[in-house]
């Protein structure tokens, strides 16, 4: 069992490794930026939160509203017509989440060519390396036809 006084330090607070996952989550998973950044600038429907992030599908656009429904950072309102109308908007505790949105984003754009950057090489080293263990598998030499 793990120390319960161990854990991972955030400002003066240090919580418990599994409390820290926890909320944590709450932001670090891989469609909340998008839909808080949308958010943040009001209300929103399902189907326009669904056209406007590339690559979500529709029950990972669920999920992640429903989570964050779940820990406070938005209300999910449901108008009485047909068809029924749902939005979705930040809570007073969601709103407090405006900053630290944004500022990622900000770092984002700011470093984004260092980011592309950074993969790309990475991306080039990874396939040398795979490309040379490829050969020494196979007991060929890279670049000699046989």
């Amino acid at each position: 069992m793990a120390n319960p006084r161990i854990g991972i330090i955030i400002s003066s607070t240090v919580l418990p490794d599994a409390e820290m996952t926890r909320q944590l989550n709450i932001l670090a998973d891989k469609w909340t930026l998008s839909v808080m950044g949308l958010l943040l600038d009001g209300p929103q429907r399902f189907s326009t939160l669904l056209r406007t992030i590339p690559g979500i599908s529709q029950k990972m656009l669920t999920q992640t509203l429903r989570g964050l429904e779940r820990n406070g950072i938005v209300q999910r309102t449901v108008y009485p017509q047909v068809p029924p109308r749902v939005e979705y908007a930040v809570t007073p505790l969601g709103e407090t989440m405006c900053d630290p949105v944004r500022a990622f984003e900000h770092w984002i754009d700011t470093h984004r060519a260092e980011l592309e950057a950074a993969r790309a090489t990475y991306d080039q080293r990874t396939l040398a390396e795979q490309y040379t263990q490829v050969h020494a598998l196979f007991g060929t030499r890279p670049g000699i036809a046989e």
